[in-house]
């Protein structure tokens, strides 16, 4: 049994030089940062190679760590660039990678084993499955999501060795990260690619004026450091790699006080009152969850609204003490952020108001004014380069070979359509006869009014595939075992896991496949699927044609009819109207169902890649996933989409998410 750290490390965002140094100052234990690409915060200014050295020395003379984020799924292109990338690090004195791809695991583990790994928690783990898995797999630890309650996590830390990893402080995701379709399906802007427009930050209209519907308040847990600490958590980490350095010192100073010192937390929560950030929750760990969503999603200290504006600048009247060099963040009452400004100068005029002299472009009397940060260049914004070499590129016959070690062309040269239901109501509407295989993911009280013995099910047991959720909270870990277990003893062989880690769950000696949430994103990860023995994948839903088209394996089952979800959260929310649906300003309908406890968005359209059945034929593809998860139970309607699949003819109306589109 491993040692429970006695004192968890901090762990601060360093999302430039300034916060680096920011981190420092603050008493942060360790730092997370990106280089410029494959990271989940592209919009960040990020580092350099020559930078990361520079900062690595630093970060040795402090005895600070530093974690490099790599946390985002890989395209088929991108691979001999991360093959480079991973070399070059696997030079360095890097403390760990942050991954969240499964291909990026198999290439460090089988090519770099030098290299430490943290699962990221868009990874999705949540449980003691995930953890245990994740430990045999040699991950030095994992970070949890965010939407884990104290119980939860003080059992996981019970029974796994693993090192654990939370969030104490920062915005949250309304969407369980690494299960967000929203903003990908939206303009091809993937989170899991580093590139979220923050779709839960948006108004909508769901009945009456548009309101704030998703967007969370910023999670803060000063209050339960004594008790985090007891837990044996490794990590406390703070989220912000978007954040200016004066968050990131303010936080830090703050938590650092909270860990050493837990009877000064009253004071240390106090020092949180300037971190700029929205209004606090303390969410699921804190049982929080009521008042966890906000009206206002602009960070920053709110000082007055706009007096007057003209031409060269814009009047406030705020007792804040405002300076030259400060940022403001203007937001309209009506929640469209018009713009962020630099002070170039600020002026008192005889009637107590503030004249400030900026880019005044689009800001309205009336408009809210946010400070987002307190002072200009208050930390070292430089980093002392050395004259050290770093090789940044594998020579091409290694990196050749690792590319060839991945897998060949391996074409399908047959047809087979997948269907999944989600209610037993379907099961007397389905052609078992026109289908290969039959997937079932039921709610909860659906799986416990199931009869696997009825005739129908027993004479096509062999296309019977049972799938799980995928989020499984710790106590109902033992009821999908115990389920899953009958299912196989009555002689059905065949499941589907929606988390690699679920193979925990599975009985011994079945038939796994893994769905669209395990992601086949690339050779890598279809190759590491094949050594875990996972008999049948899926490619990823918000999947681009060239990207589909380039992998090696074509044996994968393609989805081709669904309704993406594109929310995946365990944060309740409200619709107020009947059909539970909701607008954007664009005016796309979406609508919400509960289903296991979990709140899920799916569009009003589904996705149809129908239309592409004979062009992916063609590439060598021949596994079809229809869904009709979300409608209705039709015979008629089925029978219309399995007709249209063979006729390779489009179903209206319908999108073809990123498929077309592409994904950036």
């Amino acid at each position: 049994m491993k040692n429970k750290p006695t004192k968890p490390e901090l762990l601060l965002p360093a999302g430039n030089p300034e916060t680096f140094h920011a981190a420092i100052e603050g008493g942060a234990d360790a730092v997370y940062l990106g280089l410029k690409q494959f990271n989940a915060r592209e919009r960040a200014d990020n580092f350099t190679y020559q930078q990361l050295l520079a900062l690595l020395d630093e970060a040795e003379n402090h005895q600070l760590k530093v974690y490099l984020t790599l946390n985002t799924v890989i395209k088929n292109k991108e691979l001999s660039t991360l093959i480079d990338t991973l070399y070059t690090l696997s030079q360095t004195k890097i403390s760990a990678i942050i991954i969240q791809d499964w291909g990026v695991y198999f290439l460090i583990k089988k090519f770099f084993p030098n290299l430490k790994i943290h699962g990221s928690t868009q990874m999705g783990n949540h449980n003691s499955p995930g953890a245990i898995f994740s430990e045999e797999l040699g991950f030095e630890r994992v970070i949890f999501a965010r939407e884990m309650m104290e119980q939860e996590i003080q059992t996981i830390t019970k029974k796994s060795n693993i090192d654990i990893e939370m969030f104490i402080h920062g915005a949250l995701c309304y969407s369980f990260s690494g299960m967000c379709l929203f903003s990908s399906y939206l303009g091809g802007k993937g989170a899991n690619r580093g590139m979220c427009m923050q779709p839960c930050r948006r108004m909508y209209n769901d009945k009456g004026p548009k309101r704030y519907i998703f967007s969370l308040k910023d999670n803060q847990l000063i209050n339960f450091i004594p008790k985090i600490k007891e837990m044996g958590i490794a990590s406390l980490k703070v989220e912000g790699r978007l954040k200016p350095a004066e968050y990131v010192y303010q936080v830090a100073k703050a938590y650092r006080l909270a860990i050493d010192h837990p009877d000064r937390v009253d004071e240390a929560k106090k020092m949180l009152n300037d971190d700029l950030g929205r209004a606090k929750t303390a969410y699921f760990f804190g049982k929080d969850v009521k008042n966890a969503i906000t009206e206002n999603p602009t960070t920053g200290k709110y000082v007055g609204n706009v007096i007057s504006v003209d031409e060269r600048c814009f009047s406030i009247h705020t007792n804040e003490k405002l300076q030259q060099g400060n940022r403001l963040w203007i937001r309209s009452p009506k929640g469209i952020n018009r713009s962020a400004i630099k002070i170039k100068s600020i002026k008192e005029t005889e009637d107590n108001q503030l004249e400030i002299h900026g880019n005044v472009e689009g800001i309205q009397k009336g408009d809210q004014v946010y400070l987002a940060n307190f002072r200009q260049q208050k930390f070292t914004d430089t980093l002392q380069l050395t004259n050290k070499e770093i090789e940044t590129q594998l020579p091409k016959v290694e990196k050749d070979k690792i590319l060839q070690s991945l897998g060949k062309n391996k074409d399908l040269n047959k047809n087979q359509i997948f269907l999944r239901i989600d209610s037993i109501k379907w099961l007397k509407k389905v052609p078992l006869q026109e289908i290969d295989n039959l997937i079932l993911n039921l709610p909860e009280k659906e799986w416990k009014e199931l009869d696997v013995n009825t005739y129908l099910l027993k004479k096509n047991a062999h296309k019977i595939i049972f799938e799980l959720p995928k989020f499984i909270p710790e106590e109902k870990i033992d009821f999908y075992k115990n389920l899953f277990r009958r299912f196989k003893e009555t002689g059905y062989k065949s499941f589907m896991i929606s988390h690699l880690s679920q193979k925990k769950i599975i009985p011994e000696d079945s038939i796994i496949a893994a769905n669209e949430n395990v992601y086949a994103f690339n050779d890598a990860a279809i190759h590491l699927l094949n050594s875990q023995n996972i008999k049948l994948f899926c490619y990823p839903q918000e999947n681009d044609m060239d990207n589909f088209f380039s992998v090696k394996n074509k044996k994968g089952i393609v989805p081709v009819y669904f309704y993406p979800e594109l929310f995946y959260s365990r944060m309740p929310v409200k619709i107020e109207n009947e059909f539970q649906q909701f607008t954007d300003d664009k005016n796309y309908v979406f609508q919400k169902i509960v289903k296991n406890g979990i709140t899920i968005v799916i569009p009003k359209n589904p996705v149809s890649l129908t239309q592409y059945k004979s062009k992916i034929e063609a590439k060598g593809f021949g596994r079809y996933l229809i869904d009709v998860s979300y409608e209705k139970p039709s015979d008629k309607r089925l029978n219309t989409i399995i007709g249209r699949l063979k006729d390779s003819k489009q179903i209206q109306p319908s999108t073809t998410f990123n498929f077309k589109k592409g994904l950036t």
